[in-house]
C-alpha cells in the first residue's frame, strides 16, 4: 500500500484518538481502530511482527524487515498514542474527575455510533451470529460489574497483568485500563509511570509484547476464517461495555485511600434518579456530539474509498 505522509499524519492523529480512549476506564482504543478503518491492517501489522521478520532483517537487511511488518504505518500509530498518553492523560483523568457525567455522556455517545458501524461490517446474519452477539454483550457486560481487586503484587502478576490487559486494549468493547483498575493494577501502573518505575515499567511491557504478539495472531486467524461471527462477537462485546460507560452512576462501595475517594462498586440509574449534578441537556448534547463523530468518520471513510 502506497502512502504519502500526509496519510502517515492522519494515522497518527488515529493513534492520538486510540490513546486517549485507552487513558479512560471503559473505553476501549480497538473500539477507536475499528470504527477509523484500521483496524484489519494492525492486527495484521502486528501479526507479521514475528521471527519471520527477523529472518528478513538477516538476509535483506532493515529496509526489507521495516517494509514486511509495515513499520511506518506501526510507528506513525505509535507515535499518535504515545503523543496522547503523555499529553491528554492528565486532562482526561482530571473531567473524569470534575465533569463525570459529561465526559461519560460524549463516550456513550461514540460508543453507541461504533455499535452501528461495526455491525454493519457483517455481511451475512445467522442464528450463530446473534448467539455470539448476545454471548459477547453479556461477557462484557459480566466484566464491567465485577468488583476491582486488591492484588498482592509480584513481578508475574506484573507481567500477567500487562498481557491481559494489552489484549483488551485491541479488543473492542473492553478497556484495557479497565482491566488493569479490575486486576487492582490501574494505580500502580500510573504511580509506576509518574515515578520512573523501570522494572515494574519493564515487566508491564514485557507482558505487553507477549500478549499482544500472542492475540494478534489469534484475531488475525479469526478474521481470515469467521470474520462475520467475529464481527458479530465483537459487536456484542461493544454493547455490554455500554454499561460501563453509562454517564449516571450510583456508587454502592468505595473507600478513602490517602486522603481520596476511590470507587469500589457502583451501578447505572436513571439520570433522574442520579445524586449528583444531572447535567442532562448538556450530557444528551455531548452525546450526541460523539455519535455525529463517528457518523462524520464513517462519512469521510466512505468518500475516501470512492
Amino acid at each position: 500500500m502506497s502512502r504519502k505522509l500526509k496519510d502517515y499524519i492522519i494515522i497518527t492523529l488515529k493513534g492520538i484518538a486510540m490513546g486517549a480512549a485507552d487513558v479512560v476506564p471503559g473505553v476501549s482504543g480497538g473500539t477507536i481502530a475499528f470504527i477509523s478503518g484500521i483496524y484489519e491492517e494492525l492486527i495484521d501489522s502486528i501479526n507479521k511482527v514475528s521471527l519471520n521478520a527477523f529472518k528478513v532483517l538477516r538476509k535483506e537487511g532493515f529496509a526489507a524487515m521495516w517494509q514486511s511488518i509495515n513499520g511506518n504505518f506501526l510507528i506513525s500509530l505509535l507515535i499518535g498514542i504515545a503523543i496522547s498518553v503523555i499529553t491528554l492523560a492528565k486532562l482526561i483523568r482530571h473531567l473524569l474527575e470534575t465533569q463525570p457525567v459529561l465526559i461519560w455522556a460524549f463516550f456513550f455517545g461514540l460508543v453507541l455510533a461504533s455499535i452501528i458501524h461495526v455491525a454493519k461490517q457483517i455481511t451475512k446474519w445467522n442464528l450463530v451470529s446473534v448467539i455470539l452477539l448476545i454471548i459477547g454483550a453479556f461477557v462484557a457486560y459480566y466484566i464491567t460489574t465485577l468488583v476491582p481487586q486488591t492484588a498482592e503484587i509480584s513481578s508475574g502478576y506484573i507481567f500477567l497483568s500487562g498481557a491481559l490487559a494489552i489484549c483488551a486494549m485491541i479488543l473492542p468493547g473492553i478497556s484495557g485500563s479497565y482491566i488493569l483498575l479490575l486486576l487492582g493494577m490501574y494505580k500502580p501502573v500510573l504511580d509506576a509511570i509518574h515515578d520512573k518505575d523501570l522494572k515494574t515499567i519493564g515487566l508491564l511491557g514485557a507482558g505487553a509484547v507477549v500478549g499482544l504478539l500472542s492475540f494478534s495472531r489469534l484475531l488475525k486467524w479469526l478474521f481470515d476464517n469467521y470474520q462475520n461471527l467475529t464481527l458479530a462477537t465483537l459487536t456484542g462485546f461493544i454493547i455490554g461495555s455500554l454499561n460501563k460507560i453509562w454517564p449516571w452512576k450510583k456508587v454502592i462501595d468505595s473507600e478513602m485511600i490517602n486522603g481520596k475517594l476511590k470507587i469500589l462498586q457502583e451501578k447505572s440509574v436513571s439520570p433522574f434518579h442520579y445524586e449528583g449534578e444531572n447535567e442532562l441537556f448538556f450530557a444528551v448534547g455531548l452525546a450526541f456530539v460523539g455519535f455525529m463523530f463517528i457518523v462524520l468518520l464513517e462519512k469521510l471513510a466512505v468518500k475516501k474509498e470512492n
